[in-house]
């Protein structure tokens, strides 16, 4: 009895150490040092961590944001993603605990006259130890009514880490769904500043036709009386040719812009309600960016990146432990007779265990591959999370420094349009008593035009960079 214990702990070492030479545990971790703070000159900034309906203040928006948020695909699939890993972590739980089977079998096989089975069911139907009732059938049949389980003993951690890499990727998956909100929420909101924008164009393109109107009744009358000449007309003409043909264009962007708006809320023919002007609007409250730590925190993408890092390494867990030896167990408890009338005979009560252990020999080259292939996974991952850390880095750096720039540009082009409406109204004067050219007049309408136009552009870049510093911290997720 000792020497076969003795020789099985001998061949148990001997898969024991088959199984774990050469394959030390992997762990990939971020390497790159984030710095402590972002380079502003802000200090004075309120909190970023802001509902939506906290930072937005235009009804018309958080309407369209609400309907956006609870008809598009995007988010109903990223919805489903979640129940999917959801369903995938339950899964891999329950793989950790025995199995439990209802089995009810039948079978019948006819034994050779030269089987053991055959001479050895021969030999006990010819025992006088055995009453009628255990006389084996011929062909001899096995029925079974009972249950069975099978329990893999999780030694190495293979399962645990399995289920820590599902809880991971259902992690991962509530923060994706988090982060297509975000992203949609940012959409949505960059669209409706682009068309309050454009609204504001087309309103400044009626008012200079209106006005390029009246000056081409102007010089008309005036080449009548001799003062004016054709081309003076035509130049006239032309610059209202022109402006009337920014409005057919800026009517073809309004288009496009309602329909991307109904595509990004889920609908089809639905109105696009929004306020009158973007120039009534107040600008967005400043935010606090906090220090990046703050920010990988919040940001929805980042926490799915870091999720996804923690999975794979589960995953290279898991799959080095899959080079070490293995112990299942199988009990089993029920009913078991040759004949059916007795299968429910208390005497064919019957129960047992069978426990066996397998190590990896031959088929170790496909294990180290799938290990192999699980690290390079990791990377993989550590890539996208340390991508997803620097991109929200500069995005929130980039829609700070645009805040700050747009505001000042934004008043410096208020500053233009004014001294140019002064401009036109002095030029006007000037022509009508023959002081100034028609050129000086049609330079003088063509750049308050420009400069108008680029104050609308300004005031939306204003509002762009504030939508795009929201995302960036993470879109009010805590």
């Amino acid at each position: 009895m000792k020497l076969k214990i003795k020789t099985l702990n001998i061949i148990l070492s001997g898969l024991l150490l088959a199984g774990c030479s050469n394959y030390k545990a992997v762990t990939i971790k971020p390497t790159a040092a984030v710095p402590d703070t972002f380079k502003t000159q802000s200090d004075t900034l309120s909190s970023a961590d802001i509902p939506v309906h906290t930072f937005f203040k235009d009804s018309y928006l958080l309407q369209l944001i609400d309907t956006a948020i609870a008809d598009n695909p995007d988010v109903l699939s990223a919805f489903q993603r979640i129940q999917l890993a959801e369903s995938q972590l339950n899964f891999k739980r329950s793989a950790r605990l025995p199995s439990v089977d209802l089995s009810l079998s039948a079978g019948v096989e006819r034994y050779g006259d030269y089987t053991m089975n055959g001479v050895g069911n021969y030999d006990t139907n010819l025992s006088p130890n055995i009453n009628s009732k255990q006389h084996i059938p011929t062909p001899a049949t096995d029925y079974f009514a009972g249950f069975r389980s099978s329990w893999e003993v999780d030694i190495w951690g293979k399962l645990k880490n399995e289920q820590k890499a599902a809880l991971a990727r259902f992690l991962a998956s509530q923060s994706g769904y988090k982060w297509i909100k975000t992203e949609l929420t940012a959409a949505v909101a960059t669209r409706y500043y682009e068309l309050l924008a454009l609204d504001m164009e087309a309103a400044i393109i009626r008012k200079n036709v209106n006005l390029q109107e009246k000056a081409v009744e102007i010089v008309k009358i005036q080449k009548l009386g001799g003062r004016a000449t054709e081309l003076a007309v035509q130049q006239f003409e032309a610059q209202l040719a022109n402006t009337r043909a920014l409005g057919y264009s800026n009517a073809q962007q309004v288009a496009e812009t309602e329909n991307e708006l109904k595509w990004l809320t889920g609908g089809f023919n639905s109105a696009v309600k929004r306020d009158t002007s973007i120039i009534a609007l107040h600008l967005p409250e400043p935010l606090k960016t906090g220090v990046p730590a703050q920010m990988l925190r919040n940001r929805p993408d980042i926490q799915q990146a870091e999720q996804e890092l923690l999975a794979m390494n589960a995953d290279i867990r898991s799959a080095r432990a899959a080079f070490f030896p293995s112990l299942t167990l199988t009990p089993y408890v029920g009913y078991n007779a040759f004949k059916a009338a007795l299968l429910f005979n208390p005497a064919s009560a019957v129960f047992g265990i069978i426990g066996g252990i397998t190590a990896p020999v031959l088929n170790r080259k496909k294990i180290k591959s799938d290990y192999n292939y699980k690290i390079a996974e990791g990377k993989t991952a550590l890539y996208s999370y340390q991508k997803a850390a620097l991109t929200g880095y500069r995005e929130v750096l980039d829609n700070l420094k645009g805040m700050e720039n747009y505001s000042k540009y934004y008043d410096m082009k208020q500053a233009e349009v004014n001294a140019l409406r002064n401009a036109v109204s002095v030029a006007d004067d000037l022509y009508l008593v023959g002081r100034a050219s028609y050129l000086e007049v049609i330079t003088a309408q063509g750049n308050l035009l420009k400069a108008e136009l680029e104050t609308a552009i300004a005031k939306k870049d204003i509002y762009l960079a504030s939508v795009g510093l929201y995302r960036a911290l993470g879109g009010g997720w805590k």
